[in-house]
């Protein structure tokens, strides 16, 4: 499993190449959003939320993760989940937010 970083800068150098701007950041979003969703496909929900908190919580740790992104992420991923598990993404997200 890549970081958030790592997903980040590849999936942004590749979307920037074909659009500039807000668009390239939501386009650079929703296909990280893709390919986390297959990479933890068939795996408990426990584990997925573990994961996707520890890579965030790094990524934020570092300054290459900002609030911007995590929502993004948020409303590309939570689509994806039953209300249980949007619930527990969002108040995930809300924590990753207040990490300085």
């Amino acid at each position: 499993m890549k970081s958030f970083k790592e997903y980040s800068s590849q999936e942004k150098k590749t979307v920037d190449s074909l659009a500039g701007g807000r668009e390239a950041d939501a386009a650079s979003a929703e296909e990280l959003t893709k390919k986390i969703a297959s990479a933890y496909n068939g795996k408990s929900n426990i584990a997925v939320l573990k994961n996707i908190l520890a890579e965030a919580e790094k990524s934020k740790r570092a300054g290459t993760l900002s609030n911007e992104e995590i929502e993004t992420f948020y409303q590309n991923f939570a689509p994806m989940l039953n209300g249980f598990q949007r619930r527990q993404l969002r108040s995930i997200v809300d924590k990753l937010k207040k990490i300085e």
